[in-house]
This record gives structure tokens, C-alpha cells and sequence, in this order.
């Protein structure tokens, strides 16, 4: 049987609650479960949508994908090897091999530093000599659609789409094996959504990635991903195939979700973005 390239098994996490200063000299505890009992699993070269609302517990479940955040139960493996409990140093040649894009570009990229600054450091990780880190972010920038003039500009001189497509060309310059994408378009309007789904649909298909991709959003899971989990207050309530959970969802949560979306996007019609441009 072919291992996943990642697994979560039983993953909980509970934060302490800020409690006044006679219960917890009582010794009162009272604890947020963030996470409970969560298990998923994702084969190479699969995408798996993680939806939920906010508060659900799936940008928890990211941080401890990652190893931002140790998790209280459960174990997280990796390529096979389990990563939990494992030491800084030991987690260092892990990491590179998993990379997020968040949901606000603009604050991941340090506004100090140009386009060509910022990659050239995520090319300095993996060995490029700085003689050649120029063509290799140039390249970088054409695979995800942008110019290499771009190199000498400031974070804040992109446009929020130009913002989203150099963040993920930094994930990219390391390598990934696993891209975490964290509501990566719920920022955008909707025509540079659909370009940016189009573009992690493309990567997906040429470079093999196996993927994360969390959203509030069912109908944009749909078109990107090869299975679905639907998180509600922390648990797994439901897992399939897109097709199974959105036409014959089982929870009473996700059909509450499906609810939300304009029925037209949901009866399967294809997914049509607007034409690609490399200035959005």
C-alpha cells in the first residue's frame, strides 16, 4: 500500500483559557479544544479541500500541518516519518518541504525587501549560488504567470493579485513537496479568484504538488481538489469525493454550507475563469 504523504491520526489541540486569579488557584482549569480527534489523509500528488467557517479549527489544523504548532494528541506523519516531538533541528529538512500561502499576501511579504529580495532568500535556502538567484526568480515569476520586470518592485507596488502569485512563487522556489494554501482567494474579487485557481490548478498539474487547500468556500473546493473534509467546530464531520459531498452531503453542517452557495455553482457547471492576464 502506497504511504501518504501526509497523515494525521487522531490530532487534537487545546489552548488554556485566560481564567481569573482564584480559580486558578483553586486549580480550575478550563481549556479550548480547538482540535479534536482529527484524522486525514492526503496521497502524493492529491489536493484535499479543508472547509469550514471561521472558528472551525482549520487554520489550527494548518499551523500543526506545518509544525508552526505541536499538537495535544494525535500524531502527524510526513512522507512516513512522524514528525511530532521531534526537535527543531530534526524538523529543519521537513519544513522546506511544505510550504504555505496565506490568505493576506501583503503580510507575509516584508515591505522593506524587493520581489527579487524575497525570492533570492528563498533560493539562498535550497543552494542557488546568489550569481544565479536572478534567472532562477525570474523564472519563478514566468511559471506563475508574472514578468521578471517585477523583480525591483516593493510588495506594495503589486496589485493584490500580483501579491497572491509572488507568494506562491516564494513557496515554490524551495521546492514543496506539500503546498498548504490558506483561504489563499478570499481576499480577491471574483475574476482574480478564478485566475488564481486556475494558476494552482496548473502547478498541481505540472509539478505534481500534493496540496492543502482550506476555504469557507464548497463550490471553489470543488474545482480544485480531490477529496473534501468539512470541519465544524473542530472535528471532521464529513470526508469524500467533491462529487459525493456536494451532491449527497450527509452532515446537517454541510448542507448548511451548501446552502450558502449560488445553486448554479453547485449543480456542476464548469468552471470557466476569465482569460489570464499577468497584471492582476
Amino acid at each position: 500500500m502506497t504511504v501518504p504523504l501526509l497523515e494525521l491520526v487522531g490530532i487534537g489541540k487545546t489552548y488554556p483559557l485566560t481564567q481569573r486569579l482564584l480559580p486558578r488557584l483553586l486549580g480550575h482549569r478550563h481549556d479550548h479544544a480547538a482540535m479534536e480527534d482529527v484524522s486525514l489523509s492526503v496521497p502524493r500528488g492529491g489536493v484535499l479541500g479543508l472547509v469550514g467557517e471561521s472558528g472551525s479549527g482549520k487554520s489550527t489544523t494548518a499551523r500543526i500541518i506545518l509544525q508552526m504548532e505541536q499538537p495535544t494528541t494525535g500524531t502527524l506523519r510526513f512522507d512516513g516519518t512522524a514528525l511530532t516531538g521531534l526537535s527543531d533541528a530534526a524538523l529543519r529538512p521537513y519544513r522546506r518541504r511544505m510550504q504555505m500561502v496565506f490568505q493576506d499576501a501583503g503580510s507575509s511579504l516584508n515591505p522593506r525587501k524587493t520581489v527579487g529580495h524575497l525570492l533570492g532568500e528563498s533560493l539562498a535556502l535550497v543552494g542557488v549560488k546568489r550569481r544565479h538567484r536572478t534567472e532562477h526568480a525570474v523564472e519563478l515569476l514566468r511559471r506563475v504567470g508574472l514578468d521578471g520586470g517585477l523583480l525591483g518592485r516593493y510588495p506594495h507596488q503589486l496589485s493584490g493579485g500580483q501579491r497572491q502569485r509572488m507568494a506562491i512563487a516564494r513557496a515554490l522556489a524551495v521546492g514543496p513537496d506539500l503546498l498548504v494554501a490558506d483561504e489563499p482567494v478570499s481576499s480577491l474579487d471574483v475574476s482574480l479568484q478564478a485566475q488564481i485557481l486556475l494558476l494552482l490548478m496548473e502547478l498541481r498539474d505540472r509539478l505534481g504538488l500534493t496540496m492543502v487547500f482550506i476555504s469557507h468556500d464548497l463550490a471553489l473546493v470543488h474545482h480544485l481538489c480531490s477529496s473534501v473534509a468539512v470541519m465544524h467546530a473542530g472535528r471532521i464531520v464529513e470526508q469524500g469525493t467533491p462529487a459525493e459531498v456536494l451532491r449527497h452531503p450527509r452532515h446537517a453542517y454541510t448542507r448548511r454550507l451548501l446552502d450558502a452557495v449560488p445553486r448554479r455553482r453547485t449543480r456542476g457547471e464548469k468552471f470557466k475563469p476569465q482569460e489570464e492576464r499577468c497584471d492582476g
